[in-house]
């Protein structure tokens, strides 16, 4: 049901598409979307929070609209891609289906994140303006551990030459890509890289969501679940 980070020292997980009560194309752990039971979606849900001990009234979620906005985390469903909060208890979610969710956590001041990182928000830099606002809040850049869980792998994201074009203008080395497929991320690795985040801090799951544990819009041509990252101090 769950994948944890080892070096993400507060709760926090990357749930899979197993152990939930979902069936047919959302089978079984789905988190999201419009098309499932509401029903189910709000059990499947319970049952994550039950199992990390968190409480879901403390639930922090976003509209993603693939930007690169950050917000500050509040009991509400706010408009962006990423969260951070220096408040403890409550609860920030990511929600994929491909795109790579990615959490933040300085354990020495207290102060976490979560993003959102499809290519259009790993092309505006979300994890740079996610870094940045954590900082506002009192991180320090020498204590962020970063753990990127799965998302589309290389091989599988094929695009144009329009896209490719873009990453090359936002000065992504020529190693994030392939002919017409991009690596997001190491994409997302080399932004961190670039505002200093120590790569002994970066962990990666490095696993495709076009394996059978996943939900992947790309693979199931858009009928399918969704997954959440989760994280809170």
């Amino acid at each position: 049901m769950l994948l944890f980070a080892p070096n993400i020292s507060c709760k926090h997980a990357f749930t899979t598409r197993r152990g939930g009560i979902s069936d047919n194309e959302f089978t079984s752990l789905n988190l999201g979307g419009h098309e499932d039971d509401p029903s189910n979606i709000l059990k499947n849900r319970s049952l994550v929070f039950q199992n990390l001990n968190l409480s879901i009234d403390n639930l922090c979620s976003l509209i993603q609209v693939h930007g690169n906005k950050v917000c500050i985390a509040e009991k509400r469903q706010q408009e962006g891609d990423a969260l951070v909060t220096n408040q403890k208890k409550l609860v920030l979610t990511i929600s994929i289906a491909d795109c790579y969710p990615i959490l933040f956590h300085d354990s020495i001041n207290n102060v976490i994140g979560a993003s959102h990182a499809g290519w259009r928000g790993t092309l505006g830099k979300i994890t740079e303006n996610t870094i940045s606002e954590m900082i506002k809040l009192g991180a320090n850049i020498n204590n962020i551990q970063v753990a990127i869980g799965q998302g589309i792998s290389k091989n599988k994201f094929i695009v144009g030459d329009d896209v490719i074009q873009l990453f090359e203008k936002a000065n992504f080395p020529s190693y994030c890509w392939e002919e017409n497929k991009i690596d997001l991320e190491a994409c997302n690795r080399f932004t961190l890289l670039q505002n200093s985040i120590h790569e002994k801090n970066i962990w990666s799951l490095n696993r495709c969501t076009y394996e059978e544990d996943f939900f992947s819009y790309r693979r199931d041509a858009g009928k399918t679940g969704r997954m959440w990252a989760i994280i809170s101090l």
